[in-house]
């Protein structure tokens, strides 16, 4: 696709600028992580687009390390929430104390107010905890005491869930799982990964860190995704995807079709324009392409997806209905 004849606001110092971050980043992932490129993608995407990330695996395949790694690179604040049943809303946004020695109310914020937050196994909180950071996630804000106070610019939430334990557990909601941006499903290392991770644990590569950008660059970043050209056939193309969710029985076989309870909302195409936007730009184009809008189709659309229980019985997973309608679909 070529792009259209149109005034892009943005110069190739910008540009060239918003590449040498991009590759420092990149870069200072890989010399941490081994493997798992396909979640530094998602990470770094979410970062860009400012957007929320779930993370759903096995316990132990670097989930919170990759987490941290991002933080490191741009020197941000991190925090990490361990979800719990007993877990209080309060514990995650804070609340206000009564301070005997001056007689008044003090607020205390919660750990929530960090660059990068990492909700570990946040399907272990129960469902008044998780709807304490709907607002958080969606308004960038919190309420304590009838006040508001404001998150930080770069507010990324990523959370993680084990699909394999349900005792214990609070599945989440589809308003809940709405407000992320992307989820991604992490696999096991191969043999020569594995092999390379006991190499460096053994080395202590892991232990020194250093950041490689600023959080000045992430909103630099933030800010220019913003500007990235979005033809007009792009958008289209991506509400004929999200519409062909929502009307499978039109657009995918039948056997397929069974299996769809429920389409994605209009936040999905929000959500396919931003991350359209964020793979432009990693990819050093000002303008986005269909394959743009491809490129994450199953961390977009898994989460927003909703099959019957026949599909589990029968072991249909959301990326096989995603491929059908993306399938279906033409492609501008």
């Amino acid at each position: 696709m070529e792009p259209e004849q149109i005034k892009v606001d943005i110069t190739m110092d910008e540009m060239n600028r918003a590449g040498e971050i991009i590759s420092r980043i990149r870069n200072y992932y890989v010399s941490k992580m081994v493997g798992q490129e396909q979640l530094g993608v998602s990470l770094l995407v979410s970062m860009i687009a400012n957007g929320h990330i779930l993370l759903e695996s096995v316990p132990g395949l670097a989930k919170t390390t990759a987490a941290k790694v991002v933080t490191e690179a741009v020197n941000g604040q991190f925090s990490r929430i361990q979800c719990t049943p007993d877990l209080l809303p309060s514990d995650i946004i804070g609340t206000q104390t009564f301070n005997m020695t001056t007689n008044t109310f003090e607020t205390k914020l919660g750990p929530v107010y960090a660059n990068f937050v990492l909700l570990d196994e946040v399907n272990r909180s129960s469902a008044k905890t998780q709807s304490a950071m709907l607002e958080a996630m969606q308004e960038k804000s919190t309420s304590i005491g009838g006040r508001t106070y404001k998150l930080p610019d770069v507010f990324i939430v990523v959370a993680t869930q084990n699909p394999i334990e349900q005792e214990g557990t609070y599945v989440l909601s589809e308003a809940q799982l709405d407000r992320f941006l992307l989820k991604e499903v992490i696999t096991y290392p191969t043999v020569d990964q594995e092999v390379e991770i006991l190499n460096r644990v053994e080395a202590e590569i892991f232990n020194a860190a250093s950041a490689v950008a600023t959080l000045d660059d992430v909103v630099f970043l933030q800010n220019l995704c913003k500007k990235i050209y979005v033809a007009p056939t792009i958008k289209k193309y991506i509400v004929d995807v999200v519409q062909a969710s929502r009307d499978v029985e039109k657009v995918i076989p039948p056997d397929l079709a069974s299996y769809v309870a429920m389409g994605a909302s209009t936040r999905a195409a929000i959500a396919f324009m931003e991350v359209a936007k964020a793979v432009a730009l990693i990819s050093g184009r000002a303008y986005c392409t269909p394959d743009d809008v491809k490129a994450l189709r199953y961390e977009v659309l898994r989460h927003r997806i909703m099959l019957n229980f026949a599909a589990v019985a029968d072991g249909v997973k959301e990326e096989k209905i995603i491929d059908a309608i993306f399938g279906a679909v033409p492609t501008p």
